[in-house]
């Protein structure tokens, strides 16, 4: 179901002109009008979901199914070194448009424009609490 007021979804109708990727009938991908990276390719699911909390799994299967041809796509064309995929998921993480989507992002070396901002806390964390949080999590998995 597409949402009037998504930006997202008024590009797949055509509404709203994009630089076309890829398309077929379940998924669109299209150049981030931002181009962090030449090539910041955004891949969407043609169907509406807000984020990956509210994406079922067949629609998250043909969505991530796509990504690895997508990104090789970006790869035979530009020759990155690398490649950032990122998701954001509700504004706490960032996601400033609530239709789910996957950012590729060709990595081109230091100072290429993209800079993730990663701070790691391994000295919060035992290994015992490492496990107490893995149980917790599989706990909810097999409800």
């Amino acid at each position: 179901m597409k949402h009037e007021d998504c930006i997202f979804c008024k590009i797949v109708d055509g509404v709203i002109p994009s630089a076309k990727v890829y398309e077929d009938d379940k998924v669109y991908a299209f150049l981030d009008i931002s181009q962090v990276t030449k090539g910041h390719t955004l891949v969407i699911p043609k169907e509406h979901t807000k984020n990956i909390y509210e994406t079922d799994p067949e629609t998250a299967k043909e969505l991530f199914s796509r990504i690895p041809v997508i990104a090789n796509a970006i790869r035979d064309a530009y020759q990155p070194l690398g490649m950032n995929i990122l998701n954001n998921n509700e504004a706490a993480a960032e996601q400033s448009v609530f239709h789910l989507h996957v950012h590729l992002i060709p990595r081109y070396g230091e100072g290429d424009g993209y800079k993730p901002n990663w701070i790691t806390h391994t000295e919060d964390y035992t290994s015992d609490d490492l496990q107490d949080v893995a149980k917790i999590i599989h706990e909810q998995i097999q409800q």
